[in-house]
């Protein structure tokens, strides 16, 4: 076959066996002819065995789709042409499964029996989007390591890396629904259902008889905190930026919207790459990563008004809330010291002491006395690229913009 080929240690024998006939038959000493006879013998048996190896079926499995450094474990199992069919004769090979840029793991020339154990590795994702595993390459040799032949196995395996999460704060995430909501939160009499512990629960709604027989914490929700409460939220890159800015957009959209949805309140999103509009729970949070996974650079074209318009540049992103313009690292710093200053969750406290419960009901977001989450008594940031004066549409590329 073609695709078998003599290893370094393969070359040597049979260079030993050439230069033995040639001493044979130049000196005609009988001694050679062991060395040459076995030689000969063992080339005979190694090519045969690699030759007659049949191209198993692979199977990896799946690592589940996870944000941008956690690691998985990857397992790949190997069977005969059939499915479920063992292999019959194993046989020793070095595999290597194939990762694209964005995943980091050691999965290169990895000793094996094929047909006995499958052989696994463990991965990171390095960067954010649809990450590629496969395919995967088997280099067979036989057991004197004579000759080898390799395998190209087509089997892919795509997996999405979610952007990394980051804390926003309590006083920024309510005051986008406070008004409309504050009214209502506070009546609690009716009881809707138990639902799991988030970031931002107080500690008084901790149902403890149904924590006690759960591993989590559970907590009650009350029919008012489960009225319609929407929050829609615009993203885009600022004009000439690329993937990094996209990777920043991601980024500051997904702990947003997450961090909205933990609250109870659901979230329209636009981006780039599309629209969802997600609820809290399991399958709106599956829905915003996804969406923030696969996004790009560019800008959507939305002329509707939206309650959070998102603009990122490869250093940082700028969300304008009203006349109000925070950039996602004072949020993130904001969260940062919350959390080390009392100790409470940096994504915030759902007791009405951070600043978004007083009994006026009125919010700190967009506020002009320098209370909102800016702390600039004029509601704008600097460096931001979102214009001053509050009127740049989500579609505008250049209207206003500056760096």
């Amino acid at each position: 076959m073609a695709s078998v080929r003599l290893t370094r240690r393969g070359r040597v024998v049979v260079a030993a066996c050439l230069l033995g006939v040639v001493m044979a038959v130049a000196a005609g000493g009988r001694s050679l002819n062991a060395v040459v006879l076995s030689g000969g013998v063992a080339l005979v048996a190694g090519y045969l065995q690699v030759a007659r190896i049949e191209t198993p079926r692979v199977e990896r499995s799946r690592p589940d789709d996870g944000a941008v450094g956690d690691t998985r474990e990857v397992s790949i199992a190997f069977h005969g042409t059939a499915p479920g069919e063992s292999i019959a004769s194993p046989f020793v090979a070095r595999v290597t499964d194939g990762l694209d840029d964005g995943l980091d793991g050691d999965a290169t020339a990895m000793s094996t029996t094929v047909g006995a154990e499958p052989v696994s590795y463990t991965v990171r994702y390095a960067a954010r989007g649809e990450r590629r595993f496969g395919p995967v390459t088997l280099e067979a040799t036989d057991v004197f390591g004579l000759f080898t032949r390799r395998m190209d196995l087509a089997d892919e395996t795509v997996v999405l890396a979610y952007p990394q999460r980051q804390p926003v704060p309590a006083r920024f995430r309510r005051g986008l629904y406070a008004d409309g909501a504050l009214g209502q939160s506070r009546q609690r009499e009716e009881f809707d259902r138990l639902r799991e512990y988030a970031r931002g629960d107080a500690l008084r709604d901790v149902h403890w008889p149904a924590t006690a027989k759960h591993d989590g914490i559970v907590v009650k929700e009350f029919a008012a905190e489960t009225d319609d409460r929407r929050v829609s939220i615009v993203g885009r890159t600022a004009a000439g930026e690329g993937d990094a800015a996209a990777d920043v957009l991601a980024s500051a959209t997904a702990s947003l919207g997450l961090a909205l949805l933990a609250d109870g309140v659901s979230v329209d999103v636009t981006l780039p790459a599309g629209t969802v509009a997600a609820a809290p729970g399991p399958t709106g949070r599956r829905s915003l990563l996804e969406l923030t996974a696969r996004t790009g650079p560019g800008d959507p074209a939305v002329d509707a008004d939206q309650d959070v318009l998102v603009v990122a540049d490869e250093a940082d992103a700028w969300l304008r809330a009203g006349d109000s313009v925070v950039s996602f690292a004072d949020l993130r710093a904001e969260a940062g010291e919350r959390a080390g200053s009392d100790g409470t969750d940096a994504v915030g406290f759902g007791d009405g002491t951070d600043g978004i419960g007083s009994e006026d009901g009125t919010s700190g977001v967009g506020s002009g006395d320098g209370t909102g989450p800016v702390g600039s008594r004029d509601g704008t940031a600097t460096g931001s690229p979102i214009a001053d004066g509050g009127t740049e549409s989500a579609g505008s590329l250049d209207g206003g913009e500056r760096r």
